[in-house]
């Protein structure tokens, strides 16, 4: 009950001392709200940043390998006049792998490049144009608002057929009904049988609410599917309870069996995944969050220096006070724990203030920038709360520990 009441008189103490000394409580407790304001800020933008990449990168498909000529990711020394003149994915290989592969659950081709599109008297420039092959819908989630995915007889007649984006909808046909409708693309008349959600450009610049998707057998008569300017690639997605890792090695065997490697030769084909990048993200966003440390570091040490200042003049001012109380009976502890409460109140209010304009800025950036969700987590104000209360503890023991060991004749007798 004491320990209770010690802890009440100290918390209000430390907001009597708040108002009756603003300007030096201000500057005092100024760098520990600029230290908590630059190091939750810091986890702040960095816990929102991975979150919209991770979020991105996820989209590509956990489950989904992608059998490339070039690699997502390179090493220290990058041998790129091997990568240039190795041979790009088919639909010759697409096949083989769908046929011999045992834990593949969908094997998709697929090539892109940029056309204008047109309808009518309308056109949209540079409109992304993907040929796939049937499994597309199996490695890639597809939202429909209108009309229907391709069946295998159009996919496998190479009808002249194309589900279109929500955007290139809208730039097109305005506010008519895009199904049934005849598009032009490079002077080849394409049948609209569909329409996907909005869906919004990621981080990656990936959109694909401005494309036109077509079966690759109607799209070879228009383009060159073995050219590089297409960037032919192999999507495969494991079956349910196949690890990736197990589906790689197994890719692998395939690749090397397709193209006739012998032991001794190296892989001549990339397996990209989604968890390529998420690695290197892990020691970007860790660097990130160290440096964003020190340098609120540096703000929160002096805020702690300040909030030493204030506690040892507290320390002089109540001397007296400090005296009769230990004269009473009043123990060491208790003096220590009442200090120490103080310190520990006045950076919680720095702190506080720091998380508040934390808070303030999130609410602005996220205005502003749409790609991107911006929040302040609660442990983010868990972390700031517990850094404050540790400054606290940290820069109040040395004032709280003289004015504990105070003799109290000594005391009642300073002036």
């Amino acid at each position: 009950m004491v320990l209770l009441r010690t802890i009440y008189d100290s918390i209000i103490l430390a907001f009597s001392s708040l108002i009756t000394n603003k300007l030096r409580t201000f500057l005092s407790l100024m760098g520990i709200t600029i230290g908590i304001f630059c190091i939750i800020s810091v986890m702040a933008v960095i816990d929102s940043l991975e979150g919209t990449i991770r979020e991105n990168v996820s989209s590509l498909g956990n489950n989904t390998i992608y059998v490339q000529k070039w690699p997502w990711t390179f090493g220290p020394e990058y041998p790129w006049w091997k990568y240039l003149k190795r041979p790009l994915p088919t639909i010759d290989e697409c096949d083989f792998i769908k046929k011999n592969s045992t834990y593949a659950e969908a094997v998709c081709f697929m090539a892109s490049t940029s056309r204008t599109a047109k309808y009518k008297n309308t056109s949209v420039q540079n409109t992304g144009v993907v040929l796939i092959t049937q499994d597309y819908d199996k490695t890639r989630v597809l939202d429909f608002s209108k009309g229907r995915y391709i069946t295998p007889l159009e996919f496998n007649s190479g009808k002249n057929v194309a589900f279109i984006g929500d955007e290139l909808a809208k730039n097109l046909f305005a506010s008519a009904d895009p199904i049934g409708k005849t598009i032009k693309i490079s002077g080849h008349k394409i049948n609209v049988i569909g329409v996907l959600k909005r869906e919004g450009e990621d981080m990656f610049g990936m959109n694909q609410d401005s494309y036109v998707i077509i079966p690759v057998n109607f799209g070879r008569t228009i383009f060159d599917i073995k050219s590089e300017n297409l960037n032919p690639m192999l999507m495969v997605s494991a079956k349910e309870n196949v690890s990736v890792e197990l589906l790689q090695d197994e890719l692998k065997m395939l690749m090397r069996t397709v193209r006739r490697l012998s032991p001794l030769e190296e892989d001549d084909f990339a397996l990209n995944r989604a968890s390529m990048i998420s690695q290197g993200l892990d020691q970007i966003f860790n660097i990130i969050d160290l440096a964003g440390i020190i340098i609120g570091g540096f703000a929160i040490l002096v805020g702690g220096f300040g909030i030493a200042n204030i506690m040892f003049v507290s320390v002089r001012e109540r001397t007296r006070m400090i005296g009769i109380q230990k004269a009473i009976g009043a123990k060491k502890y208790l003096i220590l724990i009442q200090f120490l409460t103080e310190a520990v109140v006045l950076c919680l209010i720095g702190g506080a203030v720091g998380l508040l304009l934390v808070w303030l800025g999130t609410i602005a950036i996220a205005g502003s920038i749409k790609e991107m969700t911006f929040v302040l987590s609660a442990k983010n104000i868990a972390t700031g709360l517990l850094i404050s209360v540790a400054i606290g503890i940290v820069s109040g023991f040395a004032p709280a520990r003289s004015a504990a060991n105070l003799d109290p004749v000594d005391a009642m007798n300073k002036v």
